[in-house]
């Protein structure tokens, strides 16, 4: 390591004490000179002991900075330790953000520096967010809970453990991307619900439709259909509620399609994207028409869309759609896979264009795929036009049977065009 390289490294280090430092600084700005542990200069020359030990190691022995750290640690705790006492004083974050803080001063001479600069951002990160984080843990409810240590479990304990490789005789399900799929989509329902609880569901409609409309497009549909037949004066600001939920459901079809492979891209997003404009400017329309002098906000109760019997659910359909895809692909052709598409858009997107989308790569063309695709989102936007009618009133199914009509034949235009 040349004298330039050394330099850097050491300024990389200081750099990172003075990150940490200047957080713990501000946190404890209140309390007076000498009645703190440590501040802004402090955790700057802690990161530069860890670096200086660090470089003192090399000429010396490793073991020299295993006891430098070890006799700072046992420094700084005494110290931390005579502050907790007085004070009355049980958080030890400060002593952890000392001991990390040497870590990477330290490391910052030993290691890659882009991971110590990153690391160093993410502790400071963390350490800011004290407020907001533990805000956010006294108003987590037992489910809320329950649901993420589910969606761990199922992501690193589950998933490793599952065969990566496909197991029946038609080679369509891969027990290992049918069970990761299925985490996908049980985290972005799960983002949603959480996007809820945080904006609060009485924000407006839009608000909600938005939200909802990234958990479940379809109960979205059914709830504010519903809500429209208990206030029918807001048929038409509800019914824009629908729309936009139809809208956020094509875009994430999209979304989810040209993630999983990215040649799905161009075939989807002409149709998608017209098909999305048409639902997404009458939405604006009525909302712009009829939201400002609503009064009617209903409340969107949208109950935690992720536990372990829809997750397992979810997986089981993936598994009897891929399996049902590449036994009609094999012995009925494209055309089967169409009708396949349409039925499967009855109930759920999600599952079809997962599905189609991961075959693409080797088992189904892109165009079909992408012609499947767009027939399940096309029949799923058909479907919330029924609902609106018979769970609404007349006057929202009108409107959202319009539109989606609208949507529809723009989109297959689009499709036939391109």
């Amino acid at each position: 390591m040349n004298d330039t390289s050394l330099l850097l490294r050491l300024a990389v280090a200081i750099a990172i004490g003075l990150l940490i430092g200047l957080e713990r600084g501000w946190q404890q700005r209140e309390e007076a000179e000498g009645e703190r542990t440590a501040g802004l200069r402090t955790y700057t020359l802690v990161a530069l002991l860890g670096a200086l030990s660090a470089i003192l190691a090399g000429y010396t022995s490793p073991v020299f900075l295993g006891l430098s750290f070890l006799g700072f640690a046992l420094a700084f705790g005494a110290f931390a330790w005579l502050e907790a006492k007085t004070e009355r004083n049980f958080s030890v974050t400060s002593v952890v953000a000392a001991l990390i803080t040497f870590s990477l001063g330290a490391y910052a001479v030993l290691g890659d520096l882009q991971v110590a600069i990153a690391t160093g951002v993410a502790a400071t990160l963390i350490l800011a967010l004290k407020q907001p984080l533990h805000s956010w843990l006294r108003r987590m409810t037992w489910l809320e809970i329950r649901s993420v240590l589910i969606l761990l479990a199922m992501t690193f304990l589950a998933l490793p453990l599952l065969p990566n490789r496909p197991v029946d005789p038609w080679e369509a399900i891969n027990p290992a991307e049918i069970w990761l799929l299925a985490i996908i989509i049980a985290a972005i329902s799960f983002a949603g619900y959480i996007a809820i609880r945080i904006m609060g569901s009485r924000a407006g409609v839009a608000l909600a439709a938005l939200a909802g409309g990234l958990a479940s497009s379809t109960a979205t549909t059914m709830t504010l259909a519903r809500m429209a037949r208990e206030h029918p004066a807001a048929s038409p600001l509800l019914a824009a509620g629908i729309l936009l939920a139809g809208f956020v459901m094509v875009a994430r079809v999209l979304v989810v399609a040209s993630a999983l492979n990215n040649a799905l891209l161009l075939p989807l997003a002409w149709p998608l994207g017209v098909a999305g404009a048409v639902l997404l400017g009458a939405a604006g329309f009525l909302f712009f028409m009829h939201g400002k002098g609503s009064k009617e906000h209903p409340d969107l109760q949208i109950k935690n869309p992720f536990d372990l019997g829809m997750a397992l659910q979810l997986a089981g359909l993936i598994a009897i759609i891929s399996l049902l895809t590449k036994i009609i692909g094999n012995t009925v052709g494209n055309a089967g896979l169409t009708v396949l598409a349409a039925l499967s858009g009855i109930a759920d997107v999600d599952a079809i264009t997962l599905s189609f989308a991961r075959l693409s790569q080797n088992g189904i063309g892109v165009g079909t795929a992408a012609l499947g695709i767009g027939i399940a989102a096309a029949v799923n936007t058909a479907v919330k036009a029924g609902m609106a009618f018979s769970l609404g009133t007349a006057k929202a199914g009108w409107i959202v049977t319009g539109t989606s009509v609208a949507s529809i034949l723009a989109g297959g235009a689009a499709f036939a065009l391109h």
